[in-house]
């Protein structure tokens, strides 16, 4: 049952009724908590591991629907592939808007995606600091950067780049941006949106046209009429650069509208420094050969393994002119960013945090710089 209540501490709006679900907790599991026991409590439970009770996702179906009673279509497809442990609200909504063009804001608070943004060419582009971060993204030979600060305001962008239809999520609290190809998957179309709910603290995204569950990590379909028809999203690399150095290496590059083509203003810095401490939500046990924020290039090898590049160590090494190889995958570098190649067949790639890639991509191989 230790489950239940660290599902009923993210919900309390009292502090006496959180510190009475605090108090069930440790008697029931005999393991003090320190006072910030929002996090401890899910960390606990996450490294414990421990099975589900019975009716479990039936018991959080009806907790967690009295807070956005339009996640009923997750609760009730009793063949997903969801761990519903490891899922939490985030403390935003549901973004179910059919058409995410015009800006519209959800009514009652969500993390708002775009759909088709405007675009302008680079040289439009000096309203953004040339030492500012671009998510750079080129198929088919078109290139486009998405600036950081409006990727985090939005945090989930559908857009069609080279002649590809392209959905591409940014999850704030893992660092990680991918770009799925929505346009390879079967006979279905996805729309992808973000639903509010959080797996481990990385973000839970779905289909809005099927309702069903993406990892947002993998692209692997977990819940809904995308799972049953086993649909996993092909992925383009994205590369992490600044806006001078992502323009110099792609001249014809085009760059989102200042005002995302939806008329908002973006601040420099939306995060305003919210993850510094480390993670605000519960992770678990990570993987201890790096620190949990630190960044790293992920890649799956010809054969399937994971791989991890840490991207400091990956640069350093590159601008001294050493090789960075593991398991067959070489990294090289691209603007102020990474790219990983099989020989001269590029594989596609993305950043993220070290606990996040450790965790979704188990039995992770590690390249780390020699001294």
């Amino acid at each position: 049952m230790a489950w239940y209540l660290n599902d009923l501490i993210r919900l309390v709006n009292s502090q006496s009724a959180a510190d009475e679900v605090v108090a069930a907790f440790e008697q029931l599991t005999q393991a003090p908590l320190p006072l910030d026991a929002f996090t401890a409590m899910g960390d606990r439970v996450l490294a414990w591991n421990l099975p589900a009770p019975p009716g479990y996702r039936e018991m959080k179906r009806d907790l967690f629907l009295q807070i956005e009673p339009r996640w009923q279509p997750f609760f009730d497809d009793a063949q997903s592939a969801i761990d519903w442990r490891q899922v939490g609200w985030g403390g935003v909504f549901i973004d179910d808007r059919p058409d995410a063009t015009q800006g519209q804001i959800c009514p009652r608070g969500c993390i708002p995606a775009l759909d088709q943004p405007k675009t302008t060419p680079a040289a439009q582009g000096n309203w953004y600091p040339d030492n500012a971060i671009v998510f750079g993204l080129v198929i088919n030979g078109e290139a486009r950067a998405y600036p950081k600060n409006i990727m985090e305001v939005h945090e989930m962008v559908n857009d069609t780049l080279g002649g590809r239809q392209i959905g591409m999520p940014y999850c704030t609290l893992c660092r990680s941006v991918q770009a799925y190809l929505t346009d390879r998957a079967g006979s279905f179309k996805p729309l992808l949106r973000t639903s509010g709910l959080l797996s481990r603290s990385n973000k839970f995204m779905y289909d809005l046209r099927t309702f069903s569950a993406v990892d947002t990590f993998t692209g692997q379909a977990i819940s809904g009429p995308l799972h049953r028809a086993k649909i996993v999203l092909p992925q383009a690399t994205v590369v992490i650069s600044t806006w001078a150095a992502w323009r110099k290496a792609y001249p014809n590059t085009t760059i989102l509208a200042e005002d995302g083509g939806v008329g908002r203003r973006y601040p420099a810095n939306p995060l305003r420094g919210r993850d510094d401490q480390g993670p605000i939500f519960p992770v678990g046990p990570v993987d201890t050969r790096l620190g949990v924020h630190d960044v790293v290039l992920g890649v799956i090898s010809p054969d399937g393994r994971a791989l991890a590049f840490s991207r400091a160590a990956a640069q350093l090494a590159i601008k001294a002119g050493e090789p960075v190889r593991l398991a067959g995958v070489t990294v090289r570098a691209d603007a102020d960013g990474l790219r990983a190649f099989a020989g001269d067949t590029e594989m596609p790639s993305h950043e993220a945090f070290w606990f996040a890639w450790s965790q979704f991509r188990p039995a992770t191989l590690l390249w780390q710089r020699k001294q």
